[in-house]
């Protein structure tokens, strides 16, 4: 199978740096081929703007939905987002690999999602009509494929869990499951999350490590996050409200979008 990782870590010596090697590293001794994007070690440039459309009049108001939709049917995406884009599409599963950084991803690794997926490649496919609401949230152009996140973080396990300080994990993580990989389609898996990682000594980065290894191996094989597919008939459309009746167990919040009845809806997040 074919896996693309993307890095977000500015530092070429740093834990993230050495993680990464092993996930790799297992990949291939499993027999998969695998791609590697270092956003710093490349200079990806974060911000999206104008110079991302070169072919968009320089007379009109920059729009950056229609810009990039247009850019993408033309064919005039830069270089740089169309060499992803490429690497998406040539990928079976998709790892990001990135420090918790104020609750969220890196800018850099925002950015590249920001400008990788293009409208009419990641999101604005599939018709909308009183059944449907585009091909989004389990459908999409990368529908079939799987991802996961590899995440490092400075504070103990404890602090993300239910009743922790910072919140628990999965509502942390979210955003980046749920609305930038479940919703162009791909089978989210549970992430991989490393916790403490600035007191870490040699035997942590060890059994870290072989967790991590261990995670490599099943990465074809784990169930994926149950998310509710958006099309699968609990949400009414247009309003895009969970119907009536189908939470369980008292679920409120992010929650709701898993499906309860699923055994897969039990997993958690690797330590």
């Amino acid at each position: 199978m074919k896996v693309l990782l993307v890095f977000a870590h500015p530092e070429p010596h740093s834990l993230n740096t050495a993680l990464r090697d092993v996930a790799v590293a297992e990949l291939e001794a499993q027999g998969h081929e695998v791609r590697v994007t270092d956003l710093y070690a490349e200079g990806w440039k974060a911000q999206v703007d104008r110079a991302d459309f070169p072919a968009w009049p320089a007379d009109q108001r920059l729009a950056v939905a229609a810009a990039s939709n247009a850019a993408f049917a033309e064919g005039t995406l830069t270089s740089d987002v169309a060499a992803e884009i490429e690497k998406l599409l040539w990928a079976d599963a998709l790892i990001l690999q990135f420090p918790l950084w104020w609750y969220a991803m890196p800018a850099i690794l925002k950015g590249w999602v920001d400008r990788v997926y293009a409208y009419g490649f990641a999101y604005g496919v599939g018709e909308h009509s009183d059944e449907r609401w585009g091909d989004r949230f389990g459908e999409g152009t990368l529908a079939g494929k799987r991802a996961m996140l590899v995440v490092t973080a400075g504070g103990w396990e404890a602090h993300y869990s239910p009743r922790g300080v910072n919140g628990p994990i999965d509502d942390l993580l979210f955003p980046i499951n749920h609305g930038i990989l479940y919703y162009p389609g791909y089978d989210v898996l549970p992430p991989f999350v490393a916790y403490r990682v600035d007191r870490f000594g040699p035997a942590d980065f060890e059994a870290t490590a072989e967790d991590l290894r261990g995670r490599m191996r099943t990465l074809f094989d784990v169930a994926p996050i149950p998310y509710r597919a958006q099309n699968g008939g609990d949400y009414l459309i247009p309003s895009m409200q969970l119907k009536p009746g189908l939470e369980r167990h008292a679920a409120t919040g992010f929650a709701l979008h898993l499906d309860q009845g699923s055994a897969a809806a039990e997993v958690k997040p690797a330590a």
